[in-house]
């Protein structure tokens, strides 16, 4: 069953809605938070699978000229969110901070002496 999305027009809160397709625009929607039947539906992002071959082919397009990234912090920023993007998986926080600060045009040598444990793994266990 599609989960739908909505938000209360009353308390300003988020919900989701299980229904069947006949069940929506058929079937009064009511906030689960206050009960209100002043929801909206919200619209959420749609996403395209894509195949792994397909999203480095696109890559591979977007991204064919690598050589000059190391000297330009901010395009080497926009060059890794856009990746990130089409990469389709959640990414750590840490990325996003890192992204950030590149397309502030902090190096990344700069990033690094500020997050020293930046891409550090290890648990302790061996």
């Amino acid at each position: 069953m599609p989960t739908y999305d909505f938000i209360c027009n009353a308390c300003q809160q988020r919900f989701d809605q299980f229904m069947t397709f006949n069940e929506y625009g058929n079937k009064a929607v009511n906030c689960t938070h206050c009960g209100s039947d002043k929801v909206r539906r919200r619209m959420t992002n749609v996403r395209i699978a894509k195949t792994d071959e397909g999203r480095l082919e696109s890559m591979a397009d977007d991204f064919s000229g690598f050589e000059g990234l190391e000297d330009d912090p901010k395009a080497l920023g926009q060059m890794m969110r856009k990746m990130g993007g089409e990469m389709g998986e959640d990414l750590p926080a840490e990325f996003d901070e890192v992204v950030d600060r590149l397309e502030a045009g902090q190096s990344p040598a700069e990033i690094e002496s500020v997050l020293p444990d930046l891409g550090d793994d290890s648990t302790g266990d061996e």
